[in-house]
Order: C-alpha cells, then structure tokens, then sequence
C-alpha cells in the first residue's frame, strides 16, 4: 500500500466523521428534502413499508463523482 492512499483513506474518514458529527447535531433539518424527490418510490402500509431513493441516489451520484473528477483534475 503506497503512502498516498493510505492520506486518501485517511482524508475520507475525517470527512466522514465531520458530516456525522453535523447530522448528529442537528445539521440534518438542511437535508430534509433528500429522500423525499420526485423519483423517490415510497410505498406505505399496515405492516409493510418499502422505500426505494432512486432519484436521490443518482443525485448523490452525480455529485460525488463530479467531485472526484475534480479532485483528479486538480493532482
């Protein structure tokens, strides 16, 4: 394992650590829309309940790999 994966690896558990330390407190009534998009399949019923974050997960994908992608660009 070379030396700069092992700060990559690192760098991504202190981020990781940062965003649920601000979820826990309280942060998280800014993302109360993610989960909730027009894709979202949410299907409610007595004694069953399935939810599927389409929508939300491409988003998230989209963004985190814009964000590789310039973090790539920039090395």
């Amino acid at each position: 394992m070379t030396p700069q994966l092992g700060k990559t690896i690192v760098l991504l558990g202190l981020i990781t650590v940062a965003l649920g330390v601000f979820l826990w407190l309280g942060g998280g009534s800014l993302l109360n829309w993610f989960g909730r998009l027009p894709g979202d399949i949410r299907i409610e019923r007595p004694g069953f309940r399935f939810y599927a974050p389409i929508a939300s997960m491409l988003l998230l994908s989209v963004l985190l790999s814009a964000v590789l992608w310039l973090v790539r660009r920039l090395q």
